[in-house]
C-alpha cells in the first residue's frame, strides 16, 4: 500500500512540474516588413526572389534571437530594422529612394508600449541607421519628432557619427527617379511643369515609386510590445514631403495588452485614416482579434479611400496578422518555438 501511495505521489510531482514548466513558458514573436507594392512574381528573377527572401530571414531572426535570450522587444525590433536598413534591397537606410533634386530624406518612428514613449525623425539625410536615432529622440530628448539639420544636430549630441549622402546611393534607385521624372512629364498637361509636376507624380506614378518601408513589431517574455518603422519615403518627392512612417498612430504604434503595428503603403492615406493607431482601437475598444482588426482596416476602411499598403502587427499574446490589399509584402515572422515563415504573396 505504501509503495503505491509513494509511486502515485512521484507522478503527481512529475506532472505538477510538468505544468509548471508549460505555465512559466512565455510567449512571444516578431514580424517585419519590407515595403509592398506591385510585386510581380514575374517581376523577380529566381535570384532576386531568393535574395529578398535570406535578407527578410536574417532580419527576422536577428530579432527572434534576442527575444529568444529574454532580450527587450525594442532591442529586438531595431535589430532587426537595422539589418534591412543596411541592405540595399529596401527603401530605408541604404537603398533609399531619391527625391526629386536628387538626395535623399529618411523617416522613421518607434514606439514603447510598456511606456507608451515614442520617437521620430524626419527628413534626415545623414543618418546611417535612422531607427537608431528615433530610439535616441524616445529615450534622450523630452520630444517625440525631431527633423531635419535639428534632428542631425541633437544626433551629434549623442555620439552618432553623420555619414555623407553617398552613403545611401544605389544606381537601381537613381534609375527609378530618372524613370519617375520622365513620366512626370510626359503625363504633364498644364504649362507650369515645375510647379505641377508633383501632383502629376501623385496621380500617375506606379505603386512602387510611391511608397516604399521597412518596420517591426515584436513582444517579448516579459509581455512588452514594441514597434518601429524606417523608410527613405516616396521617389521624387518635393518640399520636404513626409509620409506616415514617422507619425505616431499612423505609420507606428504600440500599447501593452493591446497590439502593436508598422505600415508600409502610400501614406498621406495612413496618416489621413490612422491607420496603426486605428487597428490598436478596434482590438482595445471592440475586441475584436488582431486578424480580424488589421483586415478590416486594410482591406476594408483603407481600399475604400483608395489607400494601398498593408500592415504587420501582433497582439499581446503573439498572435500576427500581416494583411496587404497590394500585389505582394515583403514579410517575414517567428512565433516562440517555430521556425521563420517568409512570404512575398498571399500563397506563400
Amino acid at each position: 500500500m505504501d509503495h503505491k501511495i509513494k509511486i502515485t505521489g512521484l507522478l503527481l510531482a512529475i506532472l505538477s512540474s510538468s505544468t509548471q514548466v508549460v505555465a512559466d513558458e512565455k510567449p512571444f514573436s516578431i514580424a517585419i516588413h519590407g515595403g509592398a507594392g506591385t510585386i510581380s512574381k514575374a517581376s523577380l528573377t529566381p535570384e532576386q526572389e531568393q535574395a529578398y527572401r535570406d535578407k527578410l530571414s536574417q532580419a527576422v531572426n536577428a530579432g527572434y534571437s534576442i527575444l529568444e535570450k529574454g532580450g527587450d522587444s525594442l532591442v529586438a525590433i531595431k535589430a532587426a530594422i537595422n539589418v534591412l536598413e543596411d541592405s540595399p534591397l529596401f527603401n530605408a537606410g541604404v537603398g533609399a529612394v531619391y527625391t526629386f533634386d536628387g538626395q535623399h530624406e529618411m523617416d522613421a518612428s518607434i514606439m514603447d508600449g510598456k511606456t507608451m514613449n515614442a520617437g521620430a525623425v524626419a527628413g534626415v539625410k545623414h543618418i546611417k541607421n535612422p531607427i537608431n536615432l528615433a530610439d535616441a529622440v524616445m529615450n534622450k530628448s523630452p520630444h517625440v519628432m525631431l527633423s531635419g539639420a535639428g534632428a542631425e544636430e541633437f544626433a551629434l549630441t549623442q555620439g552618432f557619427q553623420l555619414v555623407p549622402v553617398a552613403h545611401f546611393d544605389t544606381d537601381k534607385r537613381y534609375n527609378q527617379l530618372i524613370d519617375a521624372k520622365e513620366k512626370i512629364k510626359t503625363a504633364e498637361t498644364a504649362k507650369d511643369y515645375q510647379a505641377a509636376n508633383h501632383l502629376m507624380g501623385r496621380d500617375y506614378l506606379d505603386l512602387d515609386y510611391k511608397f516604399g518601408t521597412v518596420g517591426a513589431v515584436a513582444l517579448d517574455q516579459s509581455g512588452n510590445l514594441a514597434a518601429g518603422t524606417s523608410t527613405g519615403g516616396m521617389t521624387a518627392k518635393r518640399f520636404g514631403r513626409i509620409g506616415d512612417s514617422p507619425v505616431i498612430g499612423a505609420g507606428t504604434y504600440a500599447e501593452n495588452g493591446v497590439c502593436a503595428v508598422s505600415a508600409t503603403g502610400h501614406g498621406e492615406y495612413f496618416i489621413r485614416y490612422h491607420v496603426a493607431g486605428d487597428i490598436c482601437a478596434k482590438v482595445k475598444y471592440q475586441q475584436k482579434s488582431i486578424i480580424q482588426a488589421a483586415d478590416e482596416v486594410i482591406n476594408q476602411r483603407l481600399i475604400t479611400a483608395g489607400g494601398t499598403g498593408g500592415v504587420i502587427a501582433l497582439d499581446q499574446r503573439g498572435n500576427i496578422a500581416t494583411p496587404f490589399n497590394t500585389e505582394g509584402m515583403y514579410r517575414a515572422t517567428r512565433k516562440n518555438g517555430e521556425p521563420v515563415q517568409v512570404m512575398i504573396w498571399r500563397d506563400k
